[in-house]
């Protein structure tokens, strides 16, 4: 009996020192929280589904601080006052943007504060009350919300074209139907297409054959040309060789040499009269 009696005071006082170790971190993480933390309220002019106390401060998409207080402005119940803790490092400036952010599809919803311009001053704080700031108007508008409010919009735009969609659907009946007697031609024309299709493909096969063979022959054409002017070249020399011989031993052009002219006669003188003899 004594051994349990101790065991009994042993696991008492095990337990009695862990919670007090836990109470004395979650004091002094909550003092020194709230000795770095300033209060600020934030008006929204709508309901403000899914944020709760507690909830969280994002600034940019950094939690800041925690929403401490939510209540109504009994001189204008549209209106919720949400008090904030937020850590005084945080540079809430006049032009800082309130809204609300919601995680995913669970609907739980977050103070959300984004900075706009580096220059405008910080908020100015004043003894008793915390700085106020008004929240964008569409700023607490839920995810459920904004879906309700497409579907009526649907709703509306249905209603005002109910004839002419109830027109489209009988159209898309009589397709269907039409469809459903000609399906035995619908296979055939897919069977023709796929038909010309492969023909078309050996069409092209086959221009490409032929495009190949011209540029063959255009090769050979070529090469049977450049052929036929050597031949015709060869044959101007062995005609010129054949007119002028003496090509081989003396060179010269090809062209025939003037014939010299004949060398004129020349002309023997007239005879001289014999000199008359003096009479005696």
């Amino acid at each position: 009996m004594e051994r349990k009696a101790h065991y009994a005071l042993i696991g008492l006082f095990t337990f009695a020192v862990v919670a007090g170790a836990f109470g004395f971190i979650f004091w002094l993480h909550h003092s020194s929280g709230k000795k770095q933390a300033v209060m600020y309220r934030v008006i929204f002019d709508s309901s403000v589904s899914g944020l709760q106390v507690g909830g969280n401060v994002l600034f940019n998409g950094i939690r800041v601080g925690e929403v401490t207080n939510l209540r109504l402005d009994p001189d204008k119940p549209s209106q919720v006052i949400a008090l904030l803790a937020v850590n005084k490092a945080t540079p809430i400036r006049s032009d800082t943007r309130v809204g609300l952010e919601f995680a995913g599809l669970t609907g739980v919803a977050s103070v959300s504060l984004k900075g706009v311009s580096p220059t405008t001053p910080l908020i100015e704080r004043e003894e008793g009350e915390p700085p106020t700031l008004k929240a964008d108007p569409s700023a607490s508008q839920d995810m459920m919300q904004a879906a309700r409010e497409v579907l009526n919009k649907a709703e509306e735009v249905i209603a005002a074209n109910q004839e002419a969609l109830h027109q489209a659907i009988n159209d898309i009946a009589t397709f269907s139907a039409s469809l459903a007697r000609n399906s035995d031609k619908v296979d055939s024309i897919m069977s023709n297409a796929n038909e010309t299709m492969s023909n078309a493909k050996e069409a092209t096969a086959s221009a490409r054959t032929l495009i190949d063979n011209l540029d063959k022959r255009t090769d050979d054409i070529t090469m049977t040309a450049t052929a036929t002017r050597q031949i015709e070249i060869a044959g101007k020399a062995i005609t010129d060789l054949a007119h002028n011989p003496q090509r081989i031993l003396f060179g010269g052009s090809s062209t025939p040499s003037a014939t010299p002219a004949p060398t004129p006669a020349r002309t023997t003188p007239a005879s001289t009269p014999a000199r008359r003899q003096p009479q005696q």
